[in-house]
């Protein structure tokens, strides 16, 4: 699907993204802890999508993301452009390593919904693959990138598949990230549990455990999800 992704306060051109709007984006998006925030950072943002939803919820005044991809690249900068809140969004074109250890700012808040693949073989579309593949951006690559660039008081969130929680908590511990939220997210009620939210600081807390499901049947949304994604999504 090609066709420009319409959102209540801004919309989205995906055409030139080998990963198209996703529940997983605005999951993260509109789950994410927004508070005070002077500065957000978008890691491996895609079509920017999360990068404006922080926009539309916060009052950062620096939203600044970063993509490897080169035509993605280009369809985040023109998004944001396009957009009501283009003094404050900002997209770099290099890989979250580079970025890291170039960058000496500090983040507020850290988000990203990262590549990730889950079927026995790659994609044959390329892009699609890279986009998709945990190679294009490894969980060891992004836990550092987030612990470097993290301000002591600010958070980290992110969106995985639920397969890789233990995984991703180890890492992200070893980078002195610890796990201060984590929301599991279930299709229905009876289906297995697909995703996880997680959030981390540089400080151990009580950790809050929250489990999400998405729809009672088919298109049949429940109210929590609908709660969380109201603000977004045109029909909801």
């Amino acid at each position: 699907m090609n066709k420009p992704f319409q959102f209540k306060e801004f919309t989205v051109e995906q055409d030139q993204c080998a990963m198209k709007i996703g529940t997983d984006g605005v999951l993260l998006g509109a789950w994410a802890t927004v508070s005070d925030e002077f500065s957000i950072l978008d890691l491996g943002t895609g079509t920017g999508v999360i990068s404006l939803m922080m926009a539309q919820r916060s009052n950062a005044e620096i939203i600044e993301a970063v993509e490897l991809d080169g035509p993605a690249f280009e369809q985040a900068v023109s998004n944001f452009e396009n957009s009501d809140w283009s003094d404050r969004l900002f997209c770099y074109h290099a890989s979250i390593q580079e970025y890291a250890q170039e960058i000496d700012d500090t983040y507020d808040l850290i988000i990203s919904n990262p590549p990730f693949f889950t079927d026995a073989n790659p994609s044959e579309n390329k892009e699609r693959a890279t986009a998709r593949f945990e190679d294009a951006m490894p969980f060891e690559h992004l836990t550092y990138a987030a612990s470097k660039l993290l301000d002591p008081n600010g958070r980290f969130a992110v969106i995985i598949p639920f397969k890789e929680e233990e995984k991703f908590i180890k890492l992200a511990k070893q980078q002195s990230l610890f796990l201060n939220r984590v929301c599991r997210v279930k299709g229905t009620e009876t289906s297995p549990i697909k995703r996880s939210l997680l959030e981390f600081s540089l400080s151990k807390k009580e950790i809050i455990t929250e489990t999400l499901i998405i729809e009672i049947e088919r298109h049949v949304y429940t109210e929590a999800y609908k709660n969380l994604v109201k603000d977004f999504y045109l029909k909801m």
